[in-house]
């Protein structure tokens, strides 16, 4: 294994202005900022990142792309006899194998599919759901259009989606209301017939 460098802390991130930095291992920073976090890599850290977990920016955020980091130089995190570091270690491959699944697929040699991960599952859901008019926004009663017990839905014809599962929307733009009970904001996709969306006419 290389000896890596320590390095100055990061005085500038992609984030904001840093108020907290810990070197975790040399070359490899964990910061905060008021506004966002993560691992900041030296240029050399970033180069020996194993290129199918390597980011094209040095930077990697705290809600999904630090467990990248984690899996990379997981045997030199291990090194250091962290008493956290199994639950650290295993939320890592559980967020990769669920958001990165394509990067963490072609890392560990795994075969990912929809039932193991989050983002696989959307993307099956919406390539489903493809010529469908999906929800792009939505009103609930408060709204001066939308009568009481409904919701009020606007959207477009879904298109495709990329490989982490944004929706890509194409087409004029629909407006319609639904029975509340139906509409749930949680699912990976709400589409106009699975709600019995009733269209209203073009302002």
């Amino acid at each position: 294994m290389p000896a890596f460098a320590s390095t100055p802390a990061p005085v500038h991130t992609l984030w904001d202005t840093p108020d907290m930095a810990t070197q975790r291992l040399p070359g490899v920073w964990w910061v905060t900022t008021p506004s966002h976090g993560g691992f900041v890599l030296s240029d050399e850290r970033q180069a020996a990142m194993p290129e199918a977990l390597r980011l094209d920016s040095i930077y990697y955020e705290e809600d999904v792309n630090w467990s990248l980091v984690v899996i990379g130089f997981e045997a030199e995190f291990a090194n250091l006899k962290d008493q956290n570091f199994d639950i650290e270690r295993d939320l890592a491959h559980q967020t990769a194998r669920h958001w990165r699944p394509c990067k963490y697929g072609a890392f560990t040699g795994e075969v990912i599919t929809p039932s193991d991960s989050y983002v696989l599952k959307k993307v099956e859901i919406l390539e489903a759901s493809i010529g469908e008019i999906g929800v792009r926004s939505a009103s609930g009663d408060w709204a001066d259009w939308v009568p009481k017990g409904k919701v009020g839905v606007t959207g477009q014809r879904i298109a495709g989606c990329d490989h982490l599962g944004f929706v890509r929307y194409e087409g004029p733009d629909f407006t319609g209301l639904c029975d509340a009970a139906r509409y749930d904001s949680t699912r990976p996709v709400n589409t106009f017939a699975a709600l019995g969306v009733e269209l209203l006419p073009s302002p």
